[in-house]
């Protein structure tokens, strides 16, 4: 994920050195997150010890906001401005999200924080509920300035899960996050991308942003049954609007 990535406040989890494929973990330079769970579930739950979103590596900056995701919110800076005379998108004060809503793919989902284990890992979110997402609870939450990380299963040992549509999604439709607060964040579509798992863009994917960005984050690709995990993963880039 360009410029370092935010990290758990007071610590900074090494690289496990599991992940792709047959687990090795994809290391990435100057303290760029690295890809930490499987978001499947797959046709083997076990796979779901595997990859994205991230654990930060050593050295990795420290968060913008330290504490709970409940924590009260810094101020907000104004606006910066783009080079280009375009208009930014101020950021919205820190609180938790509620549920995600994608209207063009009938995703209707609550959230559940996500954290680092002892393993230096990010944990998936539980496999046994196919409508859950997960969000990156020590990160920027989705609204916040900067790259809020929200990851879901494509499917389970059973049957679909919450993100089975996401490659579906186009550049310019838009989703929303509602808030704890009673707002509601809504997020407009840059692009789709899929990344193999062994060459993952950490640094671009988990990247610090000087606006809210967010990134929607499952598995994608063949399923390899030799390791019990996908060989890609899709990544939905979009920006608050």
């Amino acid at each position: 994920m360009a410029v370092p990535p935010s990290s758990p406040a007071g610590a900074a989890p090494a690289p496990s050195g599991q992940g792709s494929r047959g687990g090795l973990t994809v290391l990435c330079a100057v303290a760029l997150l690295v890809l930490a769970m499987s978001l499947l579930g797959g046709h083997d739950t076990s796979a779901d010890s595997s990859r994205p979103p991230l654990a930060p590596g050593a050295g990795a900056s420290a968060p913008a906001v330290a504490g709970s995701a409940d924590a009260d919110p810094p101020a907000t800076e104004p606006p910066a401005a783009d080079p280009t005379g375009a208009s930014r998108t101020a950021g919205l004060p820190r609180s938790r999200p509620v549920r995600l809503l994608i209207p063009g793919i009938s995703v209707d989902a609550p959230f559940t924080d996500l954290a680092v284990g002892e393993n230096g890992q990010l944990q998936p979110p539980p496999a046994d509920d196919t409508n859950l997402v997960g969000w990156y609870a020590k990160g920027a939450s989705p609204g916040e300035t900067g790259t809020s990380i929200i990851a879901g299963h494509v499917d389970t040992k059973t049957s679909a899960a919450v993100f089975a549509r996401l490659d579906q999604l186009k550049q310019g439709d838009v989703f929303h996050v509602e808030r704890a607060d009673g707002r509601t964040a809504s997020f407009v579509v840059d692009s789709l991308e899929t990344f193999d798992k062994d060459a993952f863009p950490s640094g671009r994917v988990y990247g610090d942003a000087d606006r809210p960005e967010v990134r929607l984050i499952t598995c994608a690709g063949e399923y390899d049954h030799k390791v019990k995990d996908y060989t890609d993963n899709l990544v939905v880039f979009g920006h608050l609007t």
